[in-house]
């Protein structure tokens, strides 16, 4: 499916996220944490905790763990990679990532 195919919903200004912050959005019903990093790069993933079902992905931590850009759960501190969705400490854990992306000054999410 062609990035024109997919079903886009605008979810904030660029300006409404902080560089290296992250805020919560609700995409065709679903929680969807949307991250900024630095001053361009914008992911999205699940923002749903799956050890918790808590939807507090977005206000976690962001870093990197070596060659990972990652959030780590503020509840059980598991790190999940922002490009991906992957638990790095138990896979099983992964979460989804979502299509994203910035136009004008709006960003813009697609489900996965």
């Amino acid at each position: 499916m062609s990035s024109e195919e997919l079903n886009w919903t605008a979810v904030c200004k660029l300006g409404d996220i902080l560089p290296g912050t992250g805020v919560c959005a609700l995409v065709d019903e679903r929680h969807v944490a949307v991250f900024r990093i630095g001053d361009s790069g914008v992911h999205a993933i699940d923002n749903i905790d799956p050890r918790s079902g808590a939807s507090v992905l977005s206000r976690g931590l962001v870093g990197n763990l070596g060659e990972h850009i990652v959030v780590a759960s503020p509840l059980y501190k598991n790190h999940f990679d922002l490009r991906t969705g992957e638990c790095l400490e138990a896979p099983e854990h992964s979460v989804r990532a979502h299509h994203v992306r910035v136009r004008g000054d709006e960003v813009w999410v697609a489900l996965a």
